[in-house]
């Protein structure tokens, strides 16, 4: 059974960019290390061979995987969702209610999360609770250090 992977315009065009990036240059590279670890002679005791194998089986991998999520990847297209309303794309600044500390998150699909760079799922627990609400809702979240209480400020 098929899941949709949901995407924005933007994480599939990156998607999409480094796939080309893997399967043209990357992989030229990585089989340019190993036929220069053949040169050297006996693979069985060639340390450089082994690791220019590992990473060609790494990079294998890598455009599989990307190859599966452009297969299974659904765009949401926010020309039908409210403007005022986060889903999938919107930038949401929320009011931390018991620190006053107010921050911008990025709400993005599963495979684009990356919490560092403020880029957050919409199936994480954060992600859940602000989908669907507009700028002056409250929400609580569950977090290991206890519930968070935080009321969203802009919706973009």
């Amino acid at each position: 059974m098929s899941k949709d992977i949901l995407l924005s315009q933007d994480g599939y065009d990156k998607v999409k960019l480094e796939l080309e990036q893997l399967r043209g240059p990357e992989r030229q590279r990585i089989a340019d290390n190993l036929r220069e670890a053949k040169s050297h002679g006996d693979l069985r005791e060639n340390a450089m061979y082994h690791e220019a194998k590992l990473n060609q089986t790494r990079l294998e991998a890598r455009i599989a995987e990307l190859e599966r999520t452009i297969q299974m990847a659904k765009i949401v297209d926010r020309a039908h969702i409210q403007e005022d309303t986060a889903h999938l794309g919107s930038k949401v600044t929320l009011l931390d209610l018991e620190w006053s500390d107010e921050f911008t998150i990025t709400l993005v699909g599963d495979f684009e999360a990356d919490p560092a760079n403020d880029l957050i799922s919409i199936t994480s627990p954060l992600g859940r609770e602000v989908v669907e609400k507009k700028e002056g809702d409250e929400i609580e979240v569950e977090a290991p250090a206890g519930t968070q209480r935080y009321r969203i400020v802009a919706v973009s």
